[in-house]
């Protein structure tokens, strides 16, 4: 008896420690917010970047928007006051696989650039530009500067139309289109008094 008693109290006596410790979360910050807050600008490029006022032109807005997840769709947007109204961005289309039993049947991933082509009104003053792009899938955004010039930009300034002329009244860089005349210095001088000279001689031998 003494021996069963004993095992049943055994087996009945509950453990007298238990876990005290739960766990805890710690995380205070989204991964999200945190990223939107130190995203980067996006790459934006123009082509041409520079266009000539008093003239309609095209031009291509290329952007790399990445590809969004989860069912946003790949394309952006671009605006700039230089732009006749805003421009939707479409995706760049992949490059096509090279024919091979290894990529004959994949699918080409997609390119993380869109594309657009926007019209600049011939009214545009002359000036800078910015060009402010979105990704619409996922709110990426940058901005790249178009340049509105005149007709005569790309002439050099500041070189003379002219050659320097020298000085002591000689005739270096002198223009062709110059009504001033040659100026008479000593050499002329003696130049003319051996003529005279000449005449009066050969006047002499016909006399005689």
């Amino acid at each position: 008896m003494i021996g069963v008693v004993g095992c049943t109290a055994d087996a009945s006596t509950e453990p007298t420690g238990s876990p005290t410790a739960s766990p805890t979360t710690t995380a205070t910050t989204s991964p999200q917010a945190t990223a939107s807050a130190t995203r980067a600008p996006i790459d934006v490029q123009l082509n041409p970047d520079r266009v000539t006022a008093g003239e309609t032109s095209k031009v291509w807005i290329l952007a790399n928007c990445p590809v969004p997840t989860g069912g946003p769709a790949h394309v952006g947007t671009a605006s700039s006051n230089a732009f006749l109204s805003g421009v939707t961005l479409n995706p760049v289309p992949p490059a096509t696989p090279s024919a091979s039993p290894a990529t004959a049947t994949a699918t080409p991933a997609p390119v993380p650039w869109v594309r657009g082509q926007a019209s600049v009104s011939g009214t545009v003053k002359r000036g800078n530009y910015t060009v402010d792009v979105k990704c619409d899938g996922t709110s990426h955004t940058g901005k790249a500067t178009l340049r509105v010039v005149r007709a005569t930009d790309d002439t050099p300034t500041g070189v003379p139309t002219k050659a320097p002329r020298a000085g002591g009244g000689g005739t270096f860089g002198q223009d062709a289109g110059d009504d001033s005349s040659m100026p008479i210095g000593p050499v002329g001088v003696i130049v003319g008094l051996a003529l005279a000279g000449g005449a009066i001689l050969i006047l002499k031998r016909l006399r005689a």
